[in-house]
């Protein structure tokens, strides 16, 4: 009959709907393809941008308060301005380059980046600053999912991804340690606007270079995007992390405070509401409850919580306490960064033999340790004591942070993989918000009431000296003479106990993480997880050599 097919020929019909979207758009070969390889050379340089950066303005705060007198708000505003915006544009653009191609979304996130650090160099007052490092941390937003959905795409093979999300983590590292450095050579000769410079002549590069080699991809394209959803979720936690700050930053809880964290909560209760019902959602909230994908989000969010104020804390001691000049402070935090690169470059070979959980729990506790070493720095130079902590204190946090990106990004099916990048970078950049205004918070209660209480110095001095050590230098350096000096040395006093408080409860939260990672997947790929391999992946290795699972992953 002709309604019967007949055998070897395909019925006649529309495709099965369950069939596979194929990726649009060239991918560089098969696993192992020096094309591969390439990309990540260009995804590399991406990074670096972005990296450097947000540790070039770290040296760089003291001049810019000198120069630009901005308030003790103002100046975390400056600071916090990249990773707040950052942080709440990251799902949608993470999203959209799902659907409209992640290659697209990158080269749009290069000339943003571009255009800022023009706007960010020639900054005439403190609020023309603060804008163009939200510009910033748009076209960061931009850059940061695209360049991990992207690997994501390219490295189907876990082993290869692992090298991969190493290297890329080591670039990271490399540009915190050159972000310092480069600000401190050109701080000694140019003015503070000169640290934004560097970033134009890599974005210039970095547009037609990332035009002709990066491939174009994008997700299964299931459904409409939802353009709403992506709205609640950066109005949701621009609100919310709007009001960690403004508490960080010690102010009272005034009624906009408390309207920004209603407001920020509430979209956020709303965007998951939207997410639960919708066919195709932006994010898999099923997701947060698999271990290797949700618990390695918390322990990033921890790391970074517990450590991105550091930084901050160190260039201000290094500075203001120590006396070391700009290029002095970039060559002290250089161990930092050389250990962190040597951690990414090793992550790969640590993470077959320890596994997720092990990495991670010891990356924790070794990061709590070196900070507690810190500890012992005071008012005198300690070099050694500082060399060997900050060497602790980097390799024990990018093992962590590679342990917890490289569960997340293989537990995330490639289709999805903007929206897992979007998710990794979030909680980078909300841990980065929330921690310095917790730290921050912390600090100004055990440093600002000791200056305030200085006897001999007039009302209004006193809280001026109150709002950071440099305004305290400045004060002391107008009263001069006796008050002047007791000043200075009061406000020196105040600021390393309150460094000392600050990294105890940094040590608290490390603890705290190394908890948390025991939910964390204890080996690589178990003999049933194998049985499933992504296509265009290796299902397992070559006799002696250890199986590695793409993307699905069966949890002990």
């Amino acid at each position: 009959m002709s309604g019967t097919p007949r055998p070897g020929v395909p019925a006649r019909g529309p495709a099965p709907r369950t069939a596979p979207r194929p990726v649009p758009g060239p991918l560089p070969g098969p696993p192992g393809a020096p094309g591969r390889w390439i990309v990540l050379a260009v995804l590399c340089v991406s990074l670096l941008v972005v990296a450097v950066d947000a540790t070039v303005l770290h040296v760089a705060v003291p001049t810019v308060t000198e120069d630009l007198r901005p308030s003790g708000v103002e100046l975390l505003w400056i600071v916090d301005a990249y990773p707040l915006v950052c942080a709440a544009l990251l799902i949608l653009f993470g999203t959209l380059g799902d659907r409209v191609g992640r290659r697209r979304v990158l080269l749009l996130g290069y000339g943003c980046f571009g255009v800022a650090s023009a706007l960010a160099a020639y900054a005439p007052g403190p609020g023309m600053l603060i804008g163009a490092r939200a510009l910033l941390g748009v076209g960061g937003a931009m850059i940061m999912p695209a360049t991990l959905s992207i690997l994501r795409q390219v490295f189907p093979d876990r082993r290869e991804r692992a090298v991969a999300i190493g290297m890329w983590s080591a670039v990271a590292a490399f540009g915190a340690a050159v972000g310092p450095l480069v600000g401190g050579l050109l701080l000694e000769h140019f003015w503070w606007g000169s640290v934004f410079l560097v970033n134009i002549p890599l974005m210039a590069g970095c547009l037609p270079v990332g035009r002709l080699l990066l491939p174009e991809s994008t997700g299964d394209r299931r459904g409409p995007w939802d353009l709403a959803g992506a709205l609640l979720a950066a109005g949701g936690l621009f609100c919310a992390v709007l009001a960690v700050k403004r508490v960080g930053a010690g102010e009272p809880l005034t009624p906009a405070t408390a309207l920004a964290a209603a407001a920020g909560l509430g979209l956020l209760a709303l965007f998951v509401r939207r997410q639960r019902r919708r066919p195709e959602p932006l994010i898999d909230l099923a997701a947060f409850a698999r271990p290797a994908f949700g618990t390695s989000l918390g322990c990033i969010v921890l790391t970074v919580l517990a450590l991105v104020g550091l930084a901050l804390v160190a260039a201000q001691y290094l500075q203001l306490v120590l006396g070391l000049t700009p290029l002095e402070t970039g060559l002290r935090l250089l161990p930092l960064s050389l250990a962190a690169i040597a951690a990414g470059l090793a992550g790969e070979r640590l993470l077959g033999r320890l596994g997720p959980r092990r990495m991670a729990a010891w990356g924790f506790l070794l990061t709590a340790c070196a900070v507690l070493a810190l500890t012992l720095l005071g008012e005198r130079d300690e070099p050694v004591v500082m060399a060997a902590g900050f060497v602790l204190l980097g390799f024990g946090l990018e093992t962590t942070l590679f342990a917890a990106y490289e569960s997340m990004l293989s537990d995330a099916p490639a289709a999805r993989a903007g929206a897992a990048a979007a998710l990794g970078e979030t909680a980078y950049q909300l841990g980065a918000g929330i921690g310095i205004a917790l730290l921050g918070s912390l600090m100004n209660a055990m440093y600002a009431p000791a200056v305030r209480g200085v006897q001999g110095v007039p009302a209004a001095d006193r809280r001026a000296a109150g709002h950071s050590l440099g305004e305290a230098y400045a004060v002391a350096g107008r009263l001069g003479g006796g008050t002047g000096e007791t000043l200075r040395e009061a406000a020196r006093g105040a600021f390393v106990h309150g460094m000392h408080l600050t990294l105890a409860a940094s040590a608290g939260l490390l603890l705290l993480g190394a908890l948390a990672a025991r939910r964390l997947p204890r080996s690589l790929c178990r003999p049933a997880a194998c049985a499933e391999p992504e296509p265009g992946s290796r299902a397992a290795g070559t006799p002696g050599e250890t199986a590695f699972l793409p993307s699905r992953i069966t949890h002990p």
